[in-house]
């Protein structure tokens, strides 16, 4: 064996084995293979969060929002005697769908018996509302329910209001919002004869 031969056998061969990349090889590399994926998981990504926060079609609504100093009193709705104020936050209480609607009641003002025929929500946001259970209006049968306080009634539930100060409630549910008086003489969309 020659001398520049036993040089050579000392030697590692490469062939067959790959080369371990450089830091030159290795970015070019993640440029070419990586990007698009990383470009789709991007885009992924953000389409994700703006779904999660609510974004869609154009002149889509996605929340309702309503500051106290800028909800819009109106008259109560004809079903309810004279006095109360109203003001419909989301959806119509006239119409099928969920809706949110507020009261506001002067100091004193009660509604005789009645019930709903759908689920009856209310939650008390200021003041006392006073409520009470039957087919007559009872004081002595009244719970006060202060600010913060909630009833949640099923349908045909007879129930009698009175407000204890001035008091808002809002009542949310599925519409149409309806009342039936447990006399028809104390309801005011009959007038008088």
């Amino acid at each position: 064996m020659t001398a520049n031969a036993e040089k050579a056998q000392d030697r590692p061969t490469t062939e067959g084995i790959e080369r371990r990349p450089t830091i030159e090889s290795t970015a070019e590399w993640t440029a070419t293979r990586l990007r698009p994926f990383l470009l789709a998981l991007t885009f992924s990504v953000a389409a994700s969060v703006a779904a999660a926060q609510g974004t869609g079609a154009p002149g889509a609504q996605h929340a309702v929002l309503v500051m106290p100093d800028r909800v819009s009193w109106g008259p109560g709705p004809a079903a309810l005697p004279l006095g109360a104020k109203a003001a419909v936050l989301r959806g119509d209480p006239e119409k099928t769908g969920p809706f949110t609607l507020r009261l506001s009641l002067p100091d004193g003002y009660r509604v005789p018996p009645h019930s709903h025929p759908a689920d009856e929500l209310v939650t008390v946001i200021e003041g006392t509302f006073r409520i009470g259970m039957g087919d007559k209006f009872d004081a002595s049968a009244l719970t006060a329910l202060p600010a913060g306080a909630f009833v949640a009634m099923q349908p045909n539930t007879r129930h009698f209001v009175q407000a204890q100060g001035k008091t808002v409630v809002q009542i949310h549910g599925i519409g149409p919002w309806k009342i039936n008086y447990v006399n028809p003489a104390d309801d005011p969309r009959r007038g008088t004869p």
